[in-house]
């Protein structure tokens, strides 16, 4: 058993018999990982932070071998994204990319750039007037960094380069060219200027996709096809995308 500190997003966090809770963690050090905190419920100030969803901490735990729920001796809040969570339709922003991280993400594989882009776009949604927008940038570069990403470079069958029509296969994740259409009668159409869009926020950065112009039409058709496509491929779909959909409707 050794001892580790980390800097850590949280992404969940339940309770443990009466006196303790296990949280999971989106760690910039070791990927995911889940601990115990003993004795917080009853003794809360043992510990420098309520780890609150999505708040960023220092944590130190006990990372044990044989287990993949380690021992979480201090944890500090570094940030607790205060302005994030006066807005409901912010706060369930987060709480999508805290539950697709999640599910996406294998337990204590380390990847850098998915803390970093979650540690951006908390930032981003605290001070943007359009966490909408912040949460299509989520999906497609978090899809992309995951190697979860549906197939939009050239044609998912047979991987010649499209320069035409195009659909869209769920089934195959990916861009079918006219030759290969058939292998897929639910395919369906999409837009060159969504297809455009995606290439463009896959291969820049957050910070200059941020300043991307994104047309209604091209949102709209942008989300409902990476909905669909976490849907078909997690087997459904996540919790804090139905109440996303829903504020949405209630806004219009």
């Amino acid at each position: 058993m050794s001892i580790d500190k980390a800097l850590a997003i949280v992404l969940n966090k339940r309770d443990l018999r009466e006196t303790s809770i296990i949280v999971d963690f989106y760690t910039k050090e070791f990927g995911k990982i889940s601990g115990v905190l003993k004795g917080i419920r009853t003794e809360p100030e043992k510990f420098a932070s309520n780890l609150e969803f999505f708040s960023l901490n220092e944590i130190i735990f006990y990372r044990k071998t044989h287990s993949s729920l380690h021992l979480v001796s201090q944890a500090d809040k570094i940030a607790n994204f205060t302005g994030i969570r006066q807005s409901i339709e912010r706060t369930t922003t987060a709480g999508f990319m805290m539950e697709l991280i999640s599910s996406v993400m294998q337990a204590e594989d380390k990847n850098e750039d998915v803390f970093d882009l979650a540690l951006a776009s908390l930032k981003e949604i605290e001070t943007n007037y359009n966490p909408e927008k912040i949460a299509t940038l989520f999906k497609i570069k978090m899809l992309n960094l995951s190697g979860f990403k549906p197939h939009f470079d050239s044609c998912v069958s047979c991987l010649d380069r499209i320069m035409g029509q195009s659909k869209f296969s769920l089934s195959l994740g990916g861009l079918l060219c006219p030759r290969c259409m058939p292998k897929d009668p639910a395919a369906r159409s999409i837009f060159r200027g969504t297809i455009a869009t995606v290439l463009h926020i896959e291969r820049n950065t957050f910070a200059a996709s941020l300043n991307l112009g994104m047309n209604p039409q091209i949102r709209k058709e942008l989300d409902l096809i990476l909905n669909s496509f976490l849907n078909f491929h997690l087997g459904g779909e996540l919790k804090s995308q139905r109440l996303l959909n829903k504020l949405e409707v209630a806004v219009r």
